[in-house]
């Protein structure tokens, strides 16, 4: 059997050592600049010269979601198609004894839906004492998943989502974020989504905890 091309011990110990920061560390290709502050939540971008486009990385906290939950929510795929309005499909295949997700996105007309096939991890963690739970993931290409008509494939996706209690009822949160959409994407479309979108995706994502209480 093949081996998981999955994540290395460092890349999980990595994404726990940026939950301890308050904002991102100087980068070697330059400083993160901070793109807005709202809802308890700052969120800083840094220019990729590579690719021209941007990496995110989110810091904050939602209140009355702990982060078990959190975590079991955010890994519940099923869960996800009834509470994020723009997945189109999402689901969990498995590929020589690997599992992979597929996962079809929204985006507004008269621009082509995009879609993702990536691998994940979770992993709940003990460091110095502190319980962490960290999530990373990152797409693959796969011959058996080939792109589909009409639908542009993201070949470079990469996320992390490191979470802690923060010692009350609720979670500190950190996330990492690039995604390469591919095409013509307008600008003011990026920027909608980085001010906008991810806050909003965080908000729905707590809506989603509480119902989750409900549910389960």
């Amino acid at each position: 059997m093949e081996a998981q091309p999955g994540f290395s011990e460092e890349q999980f110990q990595a994404a726990c050592r940026e939950l301890s920061q308050p904002a991102p560390a100087p980068a070697p290709g330059g400083a993160w600049q901070l793109l807005v502050e709202t809802m308890g939540i700052s969120i800083y971008r840094l220019y990729d010269e590579q690719s021209g486009l941007y990496e995110y990385k989110i810091f904050g906290g939602l209140a009355d979601c702990p982060p078990e939950l959190l975590a079991d929510v955010y890994m519940d795929l099923d869960y996800r198609k009834q509470w994020d309005q723009y997945v189109k499909e999402l689901c969990e295949k498995i590929y020589d004894e690997k599992r992979i997700i597929y996962w079809e996105v929204k985006y507004p007309f008269p621009l082509s839906n995009r879609d993702y096939v990536y691998i994940r991890e979770r992993r709940d963690m003990e460091v110095d004492g502190r319980k962490i739970w960290v999530m990373l993931a990152k797409s693959m290409s796969l011959p058996q998943c080939p792109e589909k008509p009409g639908i542009i494939r993201v070949n470079s996706y990469v996320q992390s989502l490191v979470l802690e209690s923060d010692g009350k009822t609720g979670s500190k949160v950190y996330m990492y974020y690039f995604d390469n959409p591919g095409g013509m994407i307008p600008s003011w479309l990026i920027n909608w989504a980085a001010k906008s979108g991810v806050p909003a995706f965080l908000k729905d994502l707590q809506k989603a905890c509480f119902n989750y209480c409900k549910k389960t």
